[in-house]
């Protein structure tokens, strides 16, 4: 509807003054009625706005305009926003790029080597150096002695007390192996990423080339100092001692001495000797405990420890046997990826794609090849190179593959303990480190300071000491060991080889039940990979996944759930492979892998059977004692009584009834033992519930 706005006001007569003014401005203004867009208006309105047309209504008259207020000044128009200046063109930013070597990398980023912080860098320093040597030593085929130094230049400089917190300590690892060719001293220990083990699928401790130089790079960085190798590789020749540094720009190594050495102890062998920045006080434990389950893993070792301000301790060793010797295989077909096998095609010398499968790989002869390239529909005269050219003919033989039934690797790539040596371990372990059980930090770990000390009796308190009744010495159980003076029931088990992505793994299991360990503590778990102890990140490992996944409470263990099983127990879990799955470069934790915690689990139950028939039986003999006594109390007065009515010695008559007693109590124990295997055989039929079902 249209409208109209009219400015009206009564017209007065003004004369003078604000009056006149303000009636000039009060007059009516005619203004034309709005009409809305895109519509047109009605007859009314078109006759509102039509005054002079015939028919219409009143025309308003038109009125003079009003002058209109001076208009205000316009504001200022808003500035545009000035353009950002161009800080670098891409030839600056280009100028600036260069390449990043993999020193210069780690030495921003140590932590991912385990030098988190002094006192874990010492332990990573030394734990380097002793894998190397274990390797080298085993592979030439001489029994390991090795010697373990840790010295604190402070306390040796002062005389004083040990270093508290951070400082200046020489770590030095010897061994009796081969030694180390002069020409290559300089790049093992000099060069990041430089060995002989990343590219062979065989078992050893060391896999990537960084470990030893890493920690002579840590060394450098903190003091400066670089690290001091001495060399023999057999008697009559020469030994050389050298200075080496990392250019970390190259990664490059840089020798600053190089020295022959007429007159060296070593008939052959290395001296690794590297000062580095260390805490002592909070690291010396992981040593110990890292020094410890070494010995556990390598008993063919015999390994010397030197500590500062300590006595000299050795672990001998406990077999004058090697372990059987890792070979090397070649990488299995269901194992290599898509861009692995076209790498492999481009370097391969065949000259058929036949040849380059049963050349190239494990378990692939003849007739498994015709079946591999008949599953891809590729021809047999087929180039290697036409792989690596050609994606789709390489992805086509990388199904075929996958389509193929072939055998599992060979596991003679592998070299596990074994059960007897991990026995024979565990023993010579017990004898030289006999502890109360875990450490107050509630880590579960042995402590080296802590054997061989006893508990001190409180001053004014000591009670007289009762001596005990003389026991007879019954005959050993199989399976238990007497060591000092406490019985431990020890069992092992080695799976059969395995298989995850290809590669070949295996898995052993061992435990130590009983001694003075406490009952109501969880359990010790030892983890090694390929023999080395794995210390830090035990809750992120898939060997602890496995242990705690495993029921326990099918062995007569109490287990609360989601943790370990309780219990006075140590348990050791070795995994051998040709690569172990790491969780990080550090070599920490191994990664959750379904068929390894799978094996891990199996090997578990096999030893958790045989604790358990232990327990029953130990449960059984005490059972049987207690019933025994019950009789005992007794059986000397009547023994008495009843040869006073016969006229007999009570003598005879007594050892009557002791045997009436032993065939009464064995025959309860019989039938109690029947019930309890029943009850145990039902209980590890009964599925466990999972944490969802929960």
């Amino acid at each position: 509807m249209a409208a109209k706005k009219v400015h009206a006001a009564a017209a007065r007569p003004a004369t003078t003054g604000k009056g006149a003014r303000a009636a000039k401005q009060l007059e009516l203004v005619a203004v034309a009625p709005a009409v809305r867009p895109g519509r047109a208006g009605s007859n009314e309105d078109r006759a509102r706005a039509a005054p002079g047309r015939p028919g219409s209504r009143a025309a308003v008259p038109a009125l003079k305009e009003a002058p209109l207020p001076p208009a205000l000044p316009a504001p200022p128009e808003a500035a545009a926003p000035a353009r950002p200046r161009r800080r670098a063109t891409a030839e600056e930013m280009a100028s600036k790029q260069r390449e990043i070597s993999i020193s210069e990398f780690f030495t921003k980023n140590r932590h991912l080597l385990g030098f988190d912080n002094p006192s874990k860098a010492l332990l990573t320093t030394i734990k380097e150096a002793v894998d190397n040597s274990l390797d080298a030593c085993e592979e030439a085929g001489i029994l390991p002695e090795i010697t373990i130094e840790v010295r604190d230049l402070a306390f040796e400089g002062s005389g004083g007390d040990l270093t508290k917190g951070e400082g200046r300590f020489v770590v030095v690892v010897e061994d009796n192996g081969p030694g180390i060719v002069k020409a290559q001293a300089p790049k093992i220990f000099g060069k990041l990423l430089y060995g002989s083990k990343f590219h062979r699928l065989k078992q050893s401790r060391g896999q990537q080339g960084i470990g030893i130089s890493a920690a002579a790079m840590y060394g450098q960085l903190t003091t400066g100092q670089p690290i001091r190798v001495v060399s023999r590789t057999g008697k009559g020749k020469p030994a050389h001692s050298f200075d080496i540094q990392i250019d970390t720009r190259k990664n490059n190594p840089v020798v600053t001495r190089d020295e022959a050495l007429g007159d060296w102890h070593q008939e052959h062998g290395t001296r690794v000797e590297l000062e580095i920045v260390a805490n002592w006080q909070q690291g010396q434990k992981f040593v110990n405990r890292y020094v410890e389950h070494t010995a556990l893993a390598n008993p063919h070792a015999t390994v010397h420890y030197l500590r500062p301000r300590q006595e000299r301790l050795t672990f001998p060793r406990a077999t004058e046997e090697l372990p059987k010797e890792a070979l090397e295989i070649r990488p299995h077909p269901h194992g290599v990826e898509l861009g692995a096998l076209m790498t492999m095609a481009a370097d391969s010398k065949s000259h058929d794609v036949k040849g380059f499968l049963q050349t190239s790989f494990s378990r692939v002869s003849g007739s498994v090849a015709d079946e591999i390239l008949k599953a891809a529909g590729l021809k047999e005269r087929l180039r290697p190179r036409a792989l690596a050219e050609d994606r789709d003919l390489a992805e086509r033989l990388h199904k075929g593959i996958q389509a193929t039934r072939i055998m599992a690797p060979p596991t003679n790539c592998l070299s596990p303990i074994g059960d007897e040596l991990m026995r024979r371990g565990l023993v010579s372990f017990l004898n030289v480190i006999e502890s109360e059980g875990p450490d107050d930090d509630g880590d579960g770990q042995l402590d080296l300071d802590r054997a061989g000390k006893k508990r001190g009796s409180r001053k004014g308190k000591a009670a007289p000491a009762v001596p005990a009744p003389e026991v007879a010495e019954a005959a050993p159980e199989e399976g238990v060991e007497k060591i000092k003076g406490h019985d431990y029931f020890i069992a092992t088990v080695t799976r059969p080889p395995r298989v995850y992505r290809g590669n070949p793994f295996q898995v052993e299991v061992g435990l130590a039940f009983g001694g003075s360990w406490p009952a109501d503590k969880p359990i010790e778990l030892f983890r090694f990979a390929n023999r080395v102890p794995l210390l830090f990140q035990r809750s992120a490992c898939g060997v602890t996944e496995a242990i705690v996944r495993t029921d326990w409470r099918n062995y007569l263990l109490s287990q609360p759930k989601g943790s370990l099983p309780v219990g006075p127990m140590a348990l050791l879990v070795h995994i051998a492979s040709v690569w172990v799955p790491f969780t990080s470069e550090s070599k920490e934790a191994v990664a959750h892998y379904p068929e390894i915690i799978r094996e891990i689990q199996l090997a578990a139950q096999e030893c958790g059977r045989k604790l358990a028939a232990h327990i029953r039986k130990k449960q059984h003999a005490d059972y049987q004692a207690q019933r025994r006594s019950i009789f005992e109390l007794y059986i000397q007065e009547v023994a008495q009584a009843i040869g006073k009515i016969v006229g007999r010695s009570p003598e005879p008559i007594r050892r009557e009834f002791l045997r009436l007693a032993e065939k009464v109590t064995e025959a309860d124990l019989e039938t109690q033992d029947a019930k309890l295997q029943e009850a145990s055989q039902a209980v590890s039929r009964r599925p466990r519930r999972t944490e969802e079902d929960e």
